[in-house]
């Protein structure tokens, strides 16, 4: 029986993976900053739950050591993660910090803490949630993108660092998923100077929300991506992300930034 560890799994896209991968007989270790939250994953048969919030390097360390003693692990998810939404100039110091500290460092000190064991094993595959917005970018998101984009580029860096090791890492890359990010996992601020643009944002993105998938359906790329055996690095999910990167390999960057602009500001 196989083992997958995934972080941010009481919600969403990692709770869905995690029943995902439970259902077609894996051990699950679910990992999350409130365990309590993850009541319904642990009364599953094989799903262990532990804590973990991945902008403490030190819980990082003892929860990773903590999974590794109960037995063998195959796959690594990093799923956590979260939204931050405004102009720059508007954002805080603490909301930055917060923002490269969990999409972006969370996932390098988890991983990191992996790859002795993979290494010594010869195999194993980490799996990185990141996002269409690590591909394309849209107007007031600079910080989640900059996050997005870091994980793109460092996951296809590790790649060649990895895949020689017998070891594979993968990006997982969503459009819109209907849940209640927005409400939930979603930080933001705002500034008089940008309200018209942040407007035609937020009014374009109850649009897009139309054509996103499901937390399941994101999930069955994961588990695509976990099970196909290849070394493929990237994994464009949802119709709607894979409809605007087509667009974009098709127009050149620039040609599709002049064509984003026109519809955002």
């Amino acid at each position: 029986m196989k083992t997958v560890f995934i972080t941010g799994a009481s919600t969403g896209l990692g709770k869905a993976a995690a029943q995902l991968f439970q259902h077609n007989g894996w051990k699950v270790i679910a990992t999350m900053r409130n365990p309590e939250a993850g009541a319904d994953l642990s009364a599953l048969e094989n799903v262990t739950v532990l804590p973990l919030d991945v902008t403490r390097p030190e819980q990082i360390k003892s929860t990773v050591k903590k999974a590794l003693e109960s037995g063998d692990i195959d796959v690594v998810f990093n799923n956590a993660g979260y939204g931050l939404l405004g102009p720059l100039e508007a954002l805080t110091d603490e909301q930055i910090v917060r923002q490269l500290n969990t999409n972006l460092l969370g996932v390098i000190r988890v991983t990191q803490e992996f790859i002795p064991y993979f290494r010594e094993k010869g195999r194993g595959t980490f799996i990185s949630t990141t996002s269409i917005g690590g591909l394309i970018t849209f107007p007031l998101n600079s910080i989640y993108h900059a996050t997005k984009w870091a994980l793109e580029g460092w996951s296809e860096s590790m790649a060649f660092e990895l895949n020689k090791l017998g070891i594979d890492i993968k990006t997982v890359s969503p459009g819109g998923i209907k849940t209640d990010f927005v409400s939930r996992s979603l930080d933001s601020a705002s500034s008089p100077a940008y309200e018209e643009m942040l407007g035609t944002l937020f009014s374009r993105m109850e649009g897009m929300m139309d054509a996103a998938s499901t937390p399941e359906q994101i999930a069955e790329v994961v588990y695509e991506a976990a099970t196909d055996g290849k070394q493929k690095l990237r994994y464009v999910a949802g119709e709607d992300a894979k409809a605007l990167y087509a667009q974009r390999l098709e127009l050149g960057d620039e040609a599709f930034r002049e064509q984003l602009g026109k519809q955002f500001i």
